[in-house]
């Protein structure tokens, strides 16, 4: 019953304002045509319900209809005409939508109107619809451009850097430190002895952290969601009107930009390839770092998101879909592309190596994806020729790579014992490099070669170590450089082709280095230290021959202390190990003789001259040692007892 009586009220209400509205156009017969225009215009935007109110106004037939319905949608365009001084800037496109509503339905009213008409002979009213579609059009290019200008979102590179994964291998494993005892095939010690035993200190492992790779979840919004229906409305019509050209041209107009926004935001310059060749390697690394990562962000991301864009604005109008696309993402890719190839041609040298298979990596995956997302002849053509030249790129800087390591044959030994440049060749990540399938029996050609790689640096680096005629310093060299390997392949994928046996066999060589390098060094110290050749016991011992050990105890600490701090261990962890190491094997052999013997010299004439440190004094001096800043103790006096 309720409803009954409500629908009878809301038709009665209609009703009655259909009659009101009967009676003032009747009120206006009298008037002339343009008054009665205008207060059918006011009427039909006051009520939707009085939208079909032109049939009240002369009611004499179906063409004086249309010419009303045509002269009202001619006037709301007018009235935004651009080129009218008191035309407003720009439509309302906000939530309410009224002004923007008002005038895509005058719009749809005159191309309706056309496809009517386009069968009569009016063309008084024909021309004047082309002509206000033409007003319209121009109208709604600025408002696409506006619209498009004003919701373009800037690419937040915080926030997708935060969505960029860091992976961190530690190293070494097991909590135990870089040459603390750990079971494996070459860690037995044939003469045991005084330099078998190393610190089992549980210390801190270190961290390997590798590239970014992009989140594969990840996703950027390149236009804010609430003005695609908008910019949607928008192209319709212009399609629909023939104004699909100036449509194109405004999209990719503005998008283009947009896009070259993101370049710079992610660190990526307009540079010729002449400009790319003249950079020198440092900067160069770093630029390729960038492109790397750029490259990944490019395809996976912006682009994808571009074309899911251009989905939803151009929806149903395949071909200009397809066009905007193609010619908003052209240029940026193109400048991608033209840093790839400039890499490609440019002079190859080992440094490079591991960057450019890098790079060929990552253009390969793009290569893909951008086969199915661009279908512009040019642009897929153009990366497949760089990807094409990473590849012989890559080839050739291998070559050069293993002539480097093969054929290096310096005679000058590093200074203090450090990592020697032709290892640093090898500071890269090695992600091109991996299977699917872990077994080492299964690596791509890249790895095998790799792996050749490796054995020729470490037989190199054997060979390297006796230019040193100091032989302590020999395995300084030996552990810097055996280790800085170790590290990246360890912090590389290759370490999981390698296997943990391969590490662990690398570190068991580290720590019979470190064995050799304290008999080295520090047998001829422990030698001063002993019971024998002093003439009895600590009692009896001759004060002569106790005078003698000191002093050539001391002369042979300074010594080490003068060259030694001269030596550079740039690993803190190995650094910090040897150094244990050594107070482990050295201060608890001083305390004893200090305590067995000490006595007797300091009783006599001069003790100061024999017994100059205490062992914490040594002990504090051996955390000098490895610094590569050379120091001496010549002169020193014992500071207290």
């Amino acid at each position: 019953m309720g409803t009954t009586t409500t629908t009878s009220i809301n038709t009665g209400g209609e009703d009655r304002v259909l009659a009101t509205a009967q009676q003032i156009v009747n009120s206006l017969n009298n008037t002339p045509k343009e008054v009665r225009q205008d207060m059918l215009l006011i009427l039909s935007s006051f009520d939707n319900r009085l939208s079909n109110i032109t049939s009240l106004i002369d009611g004499d037939g179906a063409s004086k209809s249309e010419e009303d319905r045509f002269a009202l949608a001619e006037k709301v365009i007018l009235r935004w005409d651009p080129s009218s001084e008191g035309s407003r800037r720009s439509l309302n496109w906000g939530d309410s939508g009224d002004e923007s509503g008002e005038y895509l339905s005058a719009i749809d009213e005159i191309l309706n109107l056309m496809d009517e008409l386009s069968v009569r002979s009016d063309s008084e009213i024909v021309d004047r619809a082309y002509s206000a579609i033409q007003h319209a059009m121009s109208r709604l290019e600025d408002e696409f451009r506006q619209v498009l200008i004003g919701n373009t979102v800037p690419l937040d590179a915080e926030r997708l850097y935060g969505s960029i994964r860091r992976c961190s291998l530690s190293f070494p494993v097991n909590g135990a430190g870089i040459i603390a005892g750990e079971d494996d095939d070459e860690d037995d010690d044939e003469d045991g002895g005084e330099f078998e035993s190393f610190s089992e200190d549980d210390r801190s492992s270190r961290y390997h952290e590798r590239g970014p790779s992009l989140d594969d979840n990840a996703s950027v919004d390149l236009i804010d969601p609430k003005a695609v229906d908008e910019l949607r409305e928008i192209a319709t019509r212009m399609i629909r009107s023939g104004f699909d050209k100036e449509c194109i041209q405004v999209y990719s107009t503005v998008r283009r930009d947009a896009l070259d926004e993101c370049l710079v935001i992610l660190g990526i310059e307009k540079l010729s390839i002449e400009e790319v060749q003249k950079i020198d390697w440092n900067s160069l690394d770093e630029k390729m770092k960038k492109w790397i990562q750029a490259v990944k962000i490019v395809v996976r991301l912006i682009l994808s998101g571009e074309k899911s864009l251009c989905d939803q604005i151009f929806c149903g109008a395949d071909e200009t879909k397809e066009i905007c696309f193609n010619e908003t993402v052209k240029g940026c890719v193109m400048q991608l592309l033209n840093f790839g190839e400039a890499v490609a041609i440019g002079r190859r040298s080992p440094e490079k190596l591991f960057r450019i298979l890098d790079m060929y990596d990552v253009m390969a995956e793009a290569f893909a994806r951008l086969e199915v997302l661009v279908t512009d002849d040019v642009v897929i053509n153009e990366a497949r020729d760089v990807l094409s030249g990473l590849g012989e790129a890559a080839c050739g800087t291998f070559a050069e790579f293993e002539n480097a390591v093969q054929s290096e044959t310096s005679k000058k030994p590093m200074q203090s014992g450090e990592i020697h440049p032709l290892t640093r060749e090898d500071d890269e990540q090695l992600e091109p490099l991996r299977n699917d399938d872990s077994d080492s029996s299964k690596l791509t050609p890249v790895a095998r070669r790799l792996l050749v790689l490796i054995t020729s640096l470490h037989s190199n680096l054997e060979e390297k170590s006796k230019l040193y005629e100091d032989g302590a310093l020999q395995y300084i060299f030996l552990m810097n450089n055996i280790l800085y390997v170790v590290q990246k392949v360890k912090g590389s994928d290759l370490g999981g082709l390698l296997g943990d046996n391969w590490v662990r066999k690398r570190r068991g060589q580290i720590r019979q280095y470190a064995t050799s390098y304290l008999r080295a060094s520090w047998t001829k110290v422990l030698h001063c230290l002993k019971d024998e050749g002093i003439g009895g016991s600590s009692n009896n011992a001759s004060r002569v021959a106790l005078k003698e050990r000191f002093k050539n105890f001391n002369a042979c600490f300074e010594e080490i202390y003068r060259v030694q701090t001269a030596w550079k261990v740039p690993d803190a962890q190995l650094r910090e190990e040897l150094r244990i190491s050594i107070s482990e094997k050295v201060i608890p052999a001083y305390r004893s003789f200090m305590g067995r013997f000490g006595n007797q010299v300091e009783s006599g004439r001069h003790a100061g001259k024999y017994i100059k440190y205490t062992a914490d004094d040594l002990e504090n001096y051996l955390l000098d040692l490895f610094e590569g800043s050379p120091r001496v103790l010549h002169n020193m006096r014992r500071k207290s007892t």
